[in-house]
């Protein structure tokens, strides 16, 4: 039989060449398989990577919006020392002899000054109060690029200094609603040190000189409001 088989060219094993066949259709399918896996493989990676990527940098908030809020934090700390103790000063102290705290050193007096800080330029009163509402104008334009926090403290200690002493300009005698002097109001200045030889200031000067003290360094040290070195760049610059 396995002659007549043979001469016959019929397969001498049963289903031998559809085995044959069905084989190299199954190395088609797992070739085909492999390349579906890879594919699924390929592209779930890339998902994950794109997806894991998108949660990593979230919803950060600017650094700019960080700044501000420093800046809107001190400066009105600033701006309510300076009205509660011109406010405690005026109900306690006014029309008596001063408070002294620490002799020939420290000591609380009431004076009302028409200058700038420290009682300088006195007789200058309205052109001092133009001068603070331009410094409030500037500093609030000024924090719409606002990225550096040493700044960001500098400026609120200016801004709530300038608008200390400015309420007093609008609204103290003898400016106000309905006087003959608008925009003269005299300062309230009582912290007195090394009397006699030092002139009386108040929080909100404190404010003042200090902000302005650290504007002078960070200009000097090449910081700039956002956020970057003018030196910084220079060597860049030249390294380009």
């Amino acid at each position: 039989m396995r002659g007549l088989q043979a001469a016959g060219g019929a397969p001498l094993t049963e289903g031998g060449a559809p085995g044959g066949s069905g084989g190299g259709t199954d190395g088609t399918g797992d070739t085909g398989a492999a390349g579906g896996r890879t594919e699924g493989a390929a592209g779930g990676t890339a998902d994950g990577e794109t997806e894991g990527a998108a949660g990593a940098d979230g919803p950060v908030p600017p650094p700019g919006r960080r700044r501000i809020a420093v800046l809107a934090t001190i400066a009105p700390i600033v701006y309510l020392l300076d009205l509660v103790t011109k406010t405690v000063v005026l109900k306690t102290l006014e029309g008596r002899d001063p408070l002294v705290l620490v002799p020939d050193l420290l000591q609380f007096r009431v004076i009302f000054n028409s200058g700038a800080a420290f009682s300088i330029g006195t007789g200058m009163t309205i052109v001092f109060t133009f001068v603070a509402a331009a410094v409030v104008i500037a500093i609030l334009r000024t924090a719409r690029h606002l990225r550096s926090l040493p700044w960001a403290v500098t400026l609120g200690l200016l801004l709530g200094g300038a608008l200390g002493n400015l309420t007093d300009r609008v609204f103290r005698w003898p400016s106000g609603f309905g006087r003959e002097a608008p925009f003269q109001g005299y300062v309230v200045d009582f912290v007195e040190t090394f009397p006699g030889h030092f002139p009386v200031w108040n929080i909100a000067d404190a404010g003042i000189v200090c902000g302005g003290i650290l504007a002078v360094f960070l200009a000097w040290r090449g910081y700039q409001i956002d956020g970057t070195r003018d030196t910084g760049q220079k060597e860049q610059n030249d390294n380009g």
